[in-house]
């Protein structure tokens, strides 16, 4: 004779670890959401005025403007002639004989008070100039000297049209394989830039500490990021506080970082010349800054897959032990940590490539190149995300697999 018992039971999903640990996690998180508040009204940036550097001035002393133009065709022909960067009202005028041979450029204006006009640009051939053909779209500065003369020069190639495709063509493939998720999502990178715009950068700019300007500023975009793209759960705030925690610990070890290996950040031409003309903006600082921001992205995206997973594993358990979910969780996580380390650093290595090329042929010895600034940045910019990133998946793990208990299931219990 067979005999079965059998109880009713939710098979909807985990159930939590009782109301405390859930009130415990989101206590905590209303905590650091009004921690965060509270920088960010302290540290709000004045909007003082900051002189604009000397590079991207015009005679005025104010900010250059660039105007839209279309190269109409290119000569070779002698260096210096007086009509370069004039407005044309006719041919131009020639060089001046034996000054060496420069391309020189025809360029319809095609925005700003000169629009259908034309001016001559010249160049001289070699690395670090422009090749420009006939019918490209470029970007040229438009400048009035003291006299009232406007002038123009080359500043960059138009990119508006390419990169506006670009753009729509990420978000139309996000929106249809994530579909209402992937356009949160999207809607959280623009929040997460208007967070460096409007935050980040005018408080550096003031010459806030960087610190608590980064942590701020990264917390913000996670509340954001996180609960736009997956929704307010209990998976998401495991996540959520993990990656927070995880950030302290980057935050300082970034600080570590560049106190005990010196770096300075002057080793990048932008570091200079913010240190050459935003004099009251510490360099170390904005370097400091880099590094914890430059961490979100990776640690946001380790906490959500071991949030999701211990939370699956925990649906899914037959026994409802909670050491069996985390021991589950973290199987997956080692892996997780193995393939995101080295494409980590493979990143930062591609970013550093021509800066590994110059030394390369510069035949200095691996110690030179290793501890040479430049390099020890990307180094130490790796080892923190990498221990960071380490530290987080059984951090988050724990969390999730302490509000993900496995429910209780039926157990079938036959006897002859």
């Amino acid at each position: 004779m067979t005999h079965s018992h059998s109880h009713s039971h939710s098979l909807s999903g985990p159930s939590p670890l009782g109301p405390v640990a859930a009130r415990i996690v989101v206590g905590l998180l209303v905590a650091i959401a009004a921690l965060v508040a509270v920088g960010a009204v302290a540290l709000w940036p004045s909007g003082q005025q900051v002189d604009i550097p000397l590079p991207f001035q015009n005679a005025s002393g104010g900010a250059v403007s660039t105007e839209a133009g279309r190269v109409v065709s290119t000569t070779m022909a002698d260096c210096g002639s007086p009509s370069s960067g004039r407005v044309l009202s006719g041919p131009a005028q020639a060089g001046q004989p034996g000054a060496g041979d420069c391309v020189q450029a025809l360029i319809a204006i095609d925005s700003g008070p000169n629009r259908g006009a034309t001016t001559m640009l010249e160049f001289t051939p070699g690395p670090g100039q422009p090749n420009l053909a006939a019918g490209e779209h470029v970007r040229v500065i438009r400048a009035v000297d003291e006299a009232g003369a406007t002038g123009y020069g080359f500043y960059d190639y138009e990119r508006g049209l390419p990169l506006t495709l670009l753009a729509l063509t990420f978000a139309v493939v996000i929106v249809a394989v994530a579909r209402w998720r992937g356009l949160r999502a999207l809607i959280g990178i623009g929040v997460a830039f208007g967070v460096l715009v409007v935050y980040l950068l005018p408080a550096l700019r003031d010459g806030a500490p960087a610190v608590p300007v980064a942590l701020v500023a990264s917390a913000g975009i996670l509340y954001a990021v996180i609960y736009l793209a997956h929704g307010v759960s209990l998976r998401t705030s495991a996540a959520l506080l993990g990656t927070l925690t995880s950030l302290l610990v980057a935050a300082g070890l970034s600080w570590a970082a560049i106190e005990l290996a010196h770096l300075t950040g002057l080793s990048e031409d932008q570091n200079n010349e913010v240190a050459a003309y935003l004099g009251h903006v510490s360099i170390t600082g904005l370097l400091l800054a880099g590094f914890i921001i430059g961490s979100l992205g990776v640690l946001n995206d380790v906490t959500i897959t071991q949030a999701s997973t211990a939370f699956e594993l925990a649906a899914a358990s037959e026994t409802g032990s909670r050491r069996e979910v985390f021991v589950g969780a973290m199987r997956v996580g080692r892996d997780h940590i193995a393939s995101t380390v080295y494409t980590l650093v493979l990143a930062y290595a591609g970013s550093s490539l021509p800066l590994l090329l110059l030394f390369s042929v510069a035949n200095r010895s691996l110690g030179d190149v290793l501890t040479s600034e430049a390099v020890a940045i990307e180094i130490a910019r790796s080892a923190v995300g990498g221990i960071a990133l380490a530290l987080s998946v059984p951090l988050t793990t724990a969390i999730a697999a302490a509000l993900a208990t496995p429910p209780k299931r039926p157990r079938q219990a036959q006897a002859a």
